[in-house]
């Protein structure tokens, strides 16, 4: 028998020419798309940025977590931005803190808990949760809110979050009372989000929240099908 008719060498022969099709399927599956919304930066004022830095439309939103609108925002828009937008790299968008009063910063801090990769999370978070946590602001007695108007900003923002439930919302997601005593106590978070305040009301001349900026224009809308449609023409104009 040659070794022409070796099985041996006829089956090394199939192996191989098995291998050689499935490296060629291999290559010619495409890679899977990059879901950009897990890309997350914190701009020089300490906003956060989550998106395709390549993006050609910038959306900025001032926002407050004691805004009813707001929150409806936030519902409306969480799913549809995220999937038609943000992953596809269509847009960049900015995340930008106007604080109210005090339950908005003790809001604001707790959200950035975790570093900006869990921001995204923590931030829809507590926007479902609003109905709750600003009923408990609303019937809060006047002794509490007293209470939240004295010691430093971290002690305020410490009886704030037990009396309004902040602080259980977030250690039900996963955060230690010592992580979030850290967040509340930051003096980085508190001035970065007082100094971003300032530029909203001052810089951009911030009225209300939501406010929107389209590639440095103000959007003049405040709900999720208004702001699509202005989305949709900025990037055909793109």
């Amino acid at each position: 028998m040659s070794a022409f008719d070796d099985p041996l060498l006829d089956r090394r022969a199939a192996v191989l020419a098995l291998s050689g099709a499935a490296l060629t399927l291999l290559a010619a599956t495409p890679a899977k798309p990059v879901a950009w919304s897990q890309t997350v930066t914190t701009s020089p004022i300490g906003a956060h940025v989550i998106g395709n830095p390549a993006a050609k439309v910038r959306l900025v939103e001032y926002f407050s977590y004691t805004c009813h609108v707001c929150a409806d925002f936030a519902k409306a828009s969480s799913l549809p931005l995220k999937a038609q937008y943000v992953d596809r790299g269509l847009i960049l968008f900015e995340y930008r803190n106007l604080v109210r009063d005090p339950v908005d910063m003790t809001a604001a801090l707790l959200a950035r808990c975790g570093g900006p990769k869990a921001f995204a999370g923590n931030h829809q978070a507590i926007f479902a949760a609003f109905p709750t946590f600003m009923a408990k602001v609303t019937k809060a007695t006047d002794a509490q809110k007293t209470n939240w108007f004295e010691g430093t900003t971290g002690e305020r923002a410490r009886k704030i979050a037990t009396d309004t439930g902040l602080a259980a919302l977030m250690r039900a997601r996963g955060y230690t009372q010592a992580q979030l005593d850290a967040a509340l106590d930051s003096e980085v978070a508190q001035a970065e989000l007082t100094g971003m305040t300032n530029i909203g009301r001052g810089a951009d001349r911030i009225g209300g929240t939501p406010s929107f900026f389209i590639n440095g224009q103000g959007a003049e809308v405040t709900a999720w099908p208004a702001l699509k449609s202005k989305l949709d023409l900025a990037l055909k104009a793109s």
